[in-house]
């Protein structure tokens, strides 16, 4: 399916954050009704289904390189969601985001050699330690390592995307991934037995999850890498913590103490200098 909608890569990036976050909301109120893995389940294998049909990708034109990334970039996608789903469903979503969101930036600052960029560093670090439950109560200590191991997930995401979307359209890309991301986190859903608990009703909510968590947003940001660095698309990403916490309150009325509402704007501010600091460079 070829689109008419030539959407510019920075508004595609933000249209991205708002579907996705707004997805995450409906994902993490099923959770109590099918479970985590049974979520991401259905929510990667109805959008693998989506794609396939809107882009109807033919897997035998691929080259051996297409099929190389396309796996790893599916396998990655599909491990990424499942673990960030495992985490929110300890957390709150906002705080789930903000750690998630440390392997993006780090991808951004990796490799700089500019001093204010550790002021950035400090600053999310200053916030990743203000979220670390360190006297044993209050968050999952599990959930808060779960989410930043979803982020290592991420930023492997972003390197694969936009290597992938140099070499194939983004559609295909996505579609075809998908397949693969569906292969890797199936059978935890059907293990966990939460399929098997689907209703009309929660299955009308999977497609919107499906259609506001991956297929559309999965699509804007392919087609934001196929323009934009990995390092200039992970800047990009700063609002992500900040439009997590606002649909969590919106959808889920989960709010944040006033210290967790400090790390998330630590992290919302040193994305920011960083993306300032990174424009200066290119400029």
């Amino acid at each position: 399916m070829k689109s008419k909608i030539n959407i510019p890569p920075i508004p595609a990036v933000l249209l991205s954050i708002i579907s996705v976050e707004c997805g995450a909301a409906i994902a993490k109120a099923l959770f109590p009704q099918i479970g985590a893995a049974a979520t991401a389940s259905l929510r990667i294998g109805l959008s693998a289904v989506i794609l396939l049909i809107a882009f109807r990708p033919n897997p035998f034109k691929l080259t051996a390189k297409q099929w190389k990334y396309t796996i790893f970039y599916g396998v990655c996608l599909g491990v990424m969601n499942m673990i960030f789903y495992m985490a929110i469903a300890r957390i709150p979503i906002g705080l789930g985001v903000t750690l998630e969101f440390v392997g993006p930036l780090v991808l951004a600052i990796f490799g700089s050699k500019k001093a204010i960029d550790f002021i950035w560093v400090i600053l999310a670090a200053t916030g990743i330690i203000l979220i670390t439950p360190w006297t044993g109560t209050g968050l999952n200590l599990v959930g808060v390592l779960l989410a930043l191991l979803a982020g290592v997930f991420w930023a492997g995401y972003i390197i694969l995307g936009g290597r992938i979307s140099k070499i194939m359209k983004g559609g295909e890309a996505v579609a075809i991934g998908m397949i693969f991301a569906t292969l890797v986190i199936l059978p935890f859903g059907i293990m966990g037995g939460g399929l098997s608990n689907l209703t009309p009703r929660l299955l009308g909510q999977g497609a919107a999850l499906a259609l506001l968590s991956s297929a559309i947003p999965f699509t804007l940001e392919m087609r934001a890498l196929k323009q934009l660095p990995a390092r200039t698309f992970s800047i990009l990403m700063s609002l992500e913590p900040a439009m997590a916490s606002l649909a969590a309150l919106v959808f889920l009325q989960e709010y944040l103490t006033l210290k967790e509402c400090f790390a998330v704007a630590f992290m919302v501010i040193a994305s920011a200098g960083s993306s300032l600091t990174a424009r200066r460079a290119k400029l």
